[in-house]
């Protein structure tokens, strides 16, 4: 079994869109639409590759989850890369800025960005694929 898909409820596409294209410029507009979503109209995408992909819903109203308050919810989601530092200056030329750069370790570097609609994504990098190094705390 593996994760498919995250179906994320954006304000405006365009902008959710541009923060994900920075991210992952290998991926593409696999398919878009119009529907209808509990009696709110909606425009909806899925970006992705052939294998993985988010969908992402437009008009989105209110505030997300407080990322640093204890209600229950979504916390963060992440994405392993091979290539961090790639990541981060695409990130950064796209005026999008790292939140956390997460501690030094041996075996693995990561970081957390806040999309533009709140929700945290954290990007990681593995030097092992030794599940013992990958998942050391020192």
């Amino acid at each position: 079994m593996r994760l498919e898909h995250i179906n994320l409820v954006v304000k405006d596409l365009d902008v959710a869109l541009n923060f994900y294209k920075a991210a992952f410029p290998h991926w593409r507009v696999r398919v878009s639409g119009e529907g209808d979503w509990y009696g709110k109209e909606r425009t909806w995408l899925h970006f992705g590759d052939d294998y993985n992909y988010l969908s992402l819903n437009d008009n989105g109203a209110g505030e997300g989850r407080d990322l640093e308050g204890h209600s229950p919810g979504l916390a963060h989601f992440a994405f392993e890369t091979n290539d961090i530092e790639g990541l981060v200056k695409r990130m950064v030329d796209n005026n999008f800025h790292p939140r956390i750069i997460g501690p030094d370790n041996a075996y693995r570097k990561n970081v957390y960005f806040i999309d533009p609609d709140g929700n945290e994504i954290e990007f990681i990098e593995y030097m092992s694929d030794l599940p013992e190094h990958r998942n050391n705390n020192d």
